[in-house]
């Protein structure tokens, strides 16, 4: 009696192990390498994850991160399975942890741009040859890496051949009003809609762009080598056959709105992103293995 009792307990416990280890696998753990604090990745991606948990059937667990080093060390520590992020930050992260692409996150007109005041006599790349120029935060993939390289295509050394500053966007702007920079690198749609357009000095006709690079590798869904394949196949199959319902849920986000008009790619590889290593070996970190400007 006393071993089927021991028996029928330990079939038991097997089923609750069993069932746990399924309930776990069904759960998947999300972060956003831009967005700190769980309040405010609730806020910006709540509706999202409401979204993808009924359309996939599993549970979706918002994993708050405070940096994208911390993004990176707790996917290869297995604490998240998918993290949302830029460009620059996924090349870093595919290094670090063999993070891969799942789906892309499109953002129309992402490019950057060198602009310059329209009556500098500035009309090349090659004119701003030992010149200050004004680029956003180190590390920015649309406002550093993207213009550098930008500059670099035109047969420039940024980094030798230039002044570079590093500012905020509406800094970069006033400083090239004044004089003080002759040009900015630019993520082209942010500064016409946040910058340019709000500027209550000058008109439009007042800047113009002297390169214009390609449009960026897009924000991409990664996740970690950890994550079962199954699972992967099934997030990218509901961002196929649930696209509408996910950017509706995405744009409720306050600060989500850069992906307005976006369309989701599933087809994305890391083959895609070869222009931002390109980028990270002009800025002179051709291993591409640390988060510049961390």
């Amino acid at each position: 009696m006393l071993k089927t009792v021991l028996k029928a307990a330990g079939l038991a416990t097997a089923i609750a192990v069993s069932a746990t280890s399924v309930q776990a696998a069904e759960t998947v753990r999300f972060a956003v390498t831009d967005v700190e604090g769980l309040e405010m990745l609730q806020r910006e991606y709540g509706p999202f994850a409401d979204v993808l948990r009924e359309a996939s059937g599993m549970e979706v667990e918002l994993f708050p991160v405070t940096s994208r080093t911390a993004a990176a060390e707790a996917m290869r520590a297995e604490k998240v399975d998918f993290v949302l992020t830029g460009p620059a930050e996924y090349v870093v992260m595919r290094k670090l942890t063999e993070a891969f692409p799942v789906v892309a996150f499109s953002r129309p007109d992402y490019f950057s741009a060198i602009v310059v005041m329209a009556d500098s006599g500035i009309n090349a790349p090659a004119d701003l040859k030992g010149k200050s120029v004004a680029f956003s935060d180190v590390g920015s993939t649309s406002g550093h890496l993207g213009p550098m390289q930008l500059l670099a295509d035109y047969g420039l050394d940024p980094s030798k051949e230039l002044k570079p500053l590093h500012v905020h966007r509406n800094v970069g702007h006033e400083a090239l009003k004044r004089g003080d920079v002759a040009g900015l690198g630019v993520n082209y749609r942010s500064w016409t809609d946040k910058v340019r357009a709000k500027d209550p000095d000058l008109p439009a006709g007042a800047f113009k762009v002297i390169a214009r690079g390609p449009d960026l590798p897009n924000d991409v869904l990664v996740a970690g080598p950890h994550v079962d394949k199954a699972v992967v196949d099934k997030v990218r199959t509901v961002f196929g056959e649930q696209s509408d319902a996910l950017v509706a849920a995405i744009l409720e986000g306050e600060e989500n709105q850069k992906y307005a008009g976006m369309k989701f790619l599933p087809g994305v590889q890391d083959a895609d992103y070869q222009y931002i290593r390109d980028a990270y070996a002009t800025i002179g970190y051709p291993q591409y293995s640390d988060f510049v400007g961390n």
